[in-house]
C-alpha cells in the first residue's frame, strides 16, 4: 500500500529516519552573524530589499538580533507566544466520524500526550512565525515497534530562501533555487495567511524594524546626553600667574575628584562643583523611546495597557476592551497553529501508522478558546427563567456554559443525584404549596364554573409528578444524546428500560386513583 502525503504525493519511508538538513553540507557549519553593528536606515533598506528579492538571510538575522537586544520587544512577543500555551487543546474526529476515525483521534491524543516530544514545545516553536512570518520545525522519525513517532527540532529562519517566484520556502543549498522541503519532514507554520503579498513580508517584525531603529538612535542620543548633563560640572580655579605645572596639578586634582572623590592640590587654588541649570531631563529622547515601545506593544498585542502601569481615567471599561483585543489575537493565533499541526503532524502520524484517506477526513487539533460564564449571573438567570414558565433548559447546555464537565458513570460528585423528593427540573425552587394552588384554582373557579374538587386534587398532586418522572425520562434523554443514529437508539433502548425503577411512579398513580375513588364515594358519585 502506498503512503501519500497531504498533497497526494507518494512517500518514501526509507528517508524519514534521516533529517533533510543533515544532507546539505553548507548548513553544517553556519555561523551566527550579528546584523546590528553599524545598522543605519540605508543599510536597513538594503536588507529589506534583499528579502523582497527572495534572499531572507539578512532579514531574519536582523529579526533574531532584535529579540536579543530589545528587552521590551522580547517581553511583548513572549506574552503573545505564551498566550496560546495557556489554552487547553484536544484532538477531535471529523464530522460524522466512523468508529475507526474516532479511534484514530483517541490514538493521536495518547501519542501526542505521552509518546512524542512535548507537544507544547512544538506549539511554542510555531509561534516564532508571528515575528518572522514562518517557523520551520524539522521532524526526525523513529520506529518504536511498528509505530513511527517524530521528534521536533526548530531550525533558524536564515537557513531558508524563497524560490524564483518568491512563493515557496526552500532550504538553502548550492543550487540557485534552493532545495524543496522533504514530505513529512517539516512542520512549516506560516503566519498571516490572510495578508496579501510575498512570504518575505509576512512577519510582524517587518513592521517593527523602523521603531526598533528609531529607539536605538533615541537611546544612543540619550546616553550621550547623560555624559554631558548627567553629572555636575567640577570647576577648578587657579590664581593669576600660575605656572603650567601648577595648572596641570589642578587638572589632575579635578580629574581625580570626578572619578575617585579624593584629590590633592595647592592651598591657594580652589575647586567648585556647579549644578547644571539647563534642562537635563532628556525628555525628547525618552519620548522617542516611549513612542517606539508603544508602537511595538500595539503591533504585537493590539494594546498598550498590559505593558505599562498608568491610570487611564476612564474606569475599568478600557482595560476590559484591551483585554478583549488580546483574546481576539490569541484565538486567531491558535486557529492558525491548529491548522498547521493538523496538516504537518496529525496527518503524517495517521498516514504512517493507521492509514487515512485524505486530509479532509483527518482528525484535527482544536484549541478551547471559550470562556466560562459567570456562575452567579447564570444561576440567577436560570432561576428566573425556569420559574417564569420557560420550557425545560437542557442540563448539557448549562454544563457547557459554565465549563463544568458532566460526571462519568460512577464518578463522585458534589451535588446530590436527582430522585424522589428532589427539586431538580424546577429551577431549584421547592414544589408549589398545594394550599396556594387550591386557592388559585378557587379564585379562577369564581369566573370558570367548570372548576371543581377534582381540579383541586390535581393541583395537590401536580407538584409531586416531576421528581417521580425525572429518573425515568432523564436516562432516555441521555441515551438520545449519545446515539448517532435511530437504529443505535433502538438497539440500546431495551437495556436502559430494563434498569429503570417505576415503583415510585406506580405508587403515585395508585395514590391518585385511591384519592379519586374516596372523593367519589364521599360525594355519592
Amino acid at each position: 500500500m502506498k503512503i501519500l502525503d497531504q498533497y497526494g504525493n507518494p512517500i518514501d519511508t526509507g528517508v524519514l529516519k534521516e533529517a533533510q538538513t543533515s544532507r546539505i553540507a553548507m548548513l553544517e557549519n553556519r555561523f551566527l552573524t550579528p546584523m546590528l553593528a553599524g545598522l543605519t536606515p540605508a543599510r536597513l533598506s538594503t536588507v529589506l530589499r534583499q528579502a523582497d528579492d527572495g534572499d531572507l538571510t539578512a532579514q531574519h538575522r536582523l529579526f533574531a538580533d532584535m529579540e536579543e537586544r530589545d528587552a521590551h520587544l522580547l517581553c511583548e512577543i513572549g506574552k503573545r507566544k505564551n498566550a496560546v500555551m495557556g489554552l487547553d487543546w484536544d484532538i477531535v474526529p471529523p464530522r460524522n466520524a466512523t468508529a475507526k476515525e474516532k479511534a484514530d483521534a483517541e490514538w493521536l491524543k495518547e501519542v501526542l500526550t505521552d509518546a512524542v516530544d512535548p507537544f507544547e514545545d512544538l506549539l511554542l516553536a510555531a509561534m516564532e512565525g508571528v515575528g518572522h512570518g514562518f517557523a520551520p520545525v524539522e521532524l526526525e522519525w523513529r520506529q518504536e515497534g511498528k509505530e513511527w513517532l517524530p521528534a521536533f527540532f526548530p531550525r533558524p529562519q536564515e537557513w531558508f530562501r524563497l524560490d524564483r517566484h518568491r512563493r515557496e520556502l526552500r532550504l538553502q543549498d548550492a543550487s540557485a533555487d534552493g532545495a524543496p522541503l522533504a514530505p513529512f519532514g517539516w512542520v512549516m507554520h506560516t503566519h498571516g495567511k490572510a495578508k496579501t503579498g510575498y512570504q518575505g513580508r509576512m512577519g510582524l517584525y517587518r513592521a517593527l524594524v523602523w521603531p526598533f531603529l528609531y529607539k536605538a538612535y533615541g537611546i544612543g542620543d540619550f546616553a550621550e546626553f547623560l555624559e554631558t548633563y548627567g553629572l555636575p560640572i567640577v570647576l577648578g580655579k587657579y590664581y593669576q600667574g600660575a605656572s603650567q605645572d601648577e595648572k596641570a596639578s589642578l587638572m589632575r586634582a579635578v580629574t581625580a575628584l570626578g572619578h575617585d572623590a579624593r584629590a590633592i592640590m595647592p592651598a591657594d587654588m580652589a575647586i567648585e562643583i556647579n549644578k547644571v541649570t539647563a534642562d537635563g531631563s532628556g525628555t525628547p529622547h525618552l519620548a522617542m523611546v516611549g513612542w517606539a515601545e508603544g508602537a511595538q506593544s500595539k503591533a504585537i498585542l493590539g494594546q498598550v495597557l498590559s505593558a505599562e502601569a498608568k491610570a487611564t481615567g476612564m474606569g475599568s471599561g478600557v482595560a476590559d476592551l484591551h483585554n478583549e483585543v488580546r483574546k481576539d489575537i490569541r484565538n486567531a493565533d491558535a486557529r492558525q497553529i491548529a491548522g498547521t499541526a493538523t496538516r504537518d503532524v496529525l496527518y503524517p502520524l495517521l498516514a504512517l501508522n493507521r492509514g487515512v484517506d485524505s486530509l479532509s477526513r483527518c482528525a484535527r487539533l482544536v484549541f478551547d478558546t471559550g470562556e466560562a460564564a459567570d456562575i452567579a449571573t447564570l444561576a440567577d438567570g436560570l432561576d428566573k427563567l425556569t420559574t417564569s414558565g420557560m420550557r425545560t433548559i437542557p442540563v448539557k447546555w448549562v454544563h457547557e456554559k459554565l465549563r463544568i464537565p458532566e460526571p462519568a458513570e460512577g464518578e463522585a460528585t458534589l451535588g446530590k443525584e436527582v430522585g424522589a423528593g428532589d427539586t431538580a427540573g424546577q429551577g431549584g425552587k421547592p414544589p408549589p404549596d398545594p394550599a396556594a394552588a387550591r386557592a388559585a384554582l378557587k379564585a379562577q373557579g369564581a369566573a370558570d364554573e367548570t372548576q371543581d374538587e377534582l381540579d383541586w386534587l390535581a393541583a395537590d398532586m401536580g407538584s409531586e409528578w416531576q421528581p417521580v418522572l425525572d429518573p425515568l425520562v432523564t436516562p432516555i434523554e441521555r441515551l438520545a444524546d449519545e446515539c448517532a443514529s435511530l437504529e443505535q437508539f433502538r438497539e440500546r433502548l431495551p437495556a436502559v428500560i430494563a434498569q429503570m425503577d417505576a415503583a415510585a411512579l406506580a405508587a403515585q398513580i395508585a395514590q391518585g386513583d385511591f384519592a379519586a375513588v374516596v372523593w367519589g364515594r364521599i360525594n355519592g358519585n
